[in-house]
């Protein structure tokens, strides 16, 4: 697999292309933000490890643009920096961001976040169809349609919605959705399932749908079959 590094630390590139080269992957190097944007448009890339700071375009620019491009919107980003405060972690996942790992790092956990990262992307969907109340959710095309419109969400946003679709009513607290929605070997925080219930919620509102997930205090979260509200 092809993997994209951007980072303008030409010792820690180097350290995070030895090590990934250890593991099997192809690793191309780049340490400009506008020449990122030009290796996306023009190759195909597994997964993308992203640093913050960089010469033109920066790190959370990257991200912004490169989610808005149809054809490559879903790549994995392991975003890796050196300003690794709770804001700054919870401002990248919100960007964009699939995973977000600070500097300095060790080397096992930058593997463990990579693999951890590439399995969800290639992993199929587990479990049956879901169809409630206008809202299909189909996993071996990885969409959703409410009342046969698309509803446009990531991989982790389908991956959520489908375990709370599985069990409506029942509660799934955070650490249940980290091991069943990011994995079990997985090295996420917690608050990382509220960022991205929260995005979740953000696209069920444009189809005025964003109670069908609630939160139970103290507890969870969970999916409530509710009817949308007529036009």
């Amino acid at each position: 697999m092809d993997v994209l590094i951007v980072e303008d630390d030409v010792a820690i590139a180097r350290l995070i292309e030895m090590y990934l080269k250890k593991e099997g992957f192809t690793i191309v190097l780049c340490a400009d933000g506008d020449e990122a944007i030009r290796m996306l448009q023009n190759q195909t890339f597994s997964l993308m490890i992203l640093d913050r700071m960089l010469p033109g375009k920066r790190g959370m620019d990257i991200l912004r643009w490169l989610r808005k491009q149809e054809h490559i919107a879903t790549l994995p980003v392991l975003m890796v920096t050196a300003l690794g405060s709770t804001d700054e972690k919870v401002r990248g996942l919100k960007e964009g961001a699939d995973d977000y790992l600070s500097k300095p790092f060790e080397p096992d956990e930058l593997i463990a976040r990579v693999q951890a990262l590439l399995r969800r992307a290639n992993a199929p969907a587990a479990g049956p169809d879901h169809t409630r109340d206008g809202m299909v959710l189909d996993k071996d095309a990885m969409e959703v349609k409410i009342n046969g419109k698309d509803l446009d969400l990531r991989p982790l946003e389908f991956k959520l919605l489908q375990v709370l679709m599985n069990k409506p009513g029942k509660v799934r607290s955070r650490e249940y959705l980290l091991d069943h929605v990011w994995g079990i070997n997985s090295f996420v925080e917690l608050r990382t399932v509220d960022v991205t219930v929260k995005r979740l919620r953000k696209a069920l509102d444009e189809h005025e749908l964003a109670e069908a997930v609630k939160t139970i205090r103290g507890a969870g979260y969970r999916y409530s079959v509710i009817e949308k509200k007529s036009s």
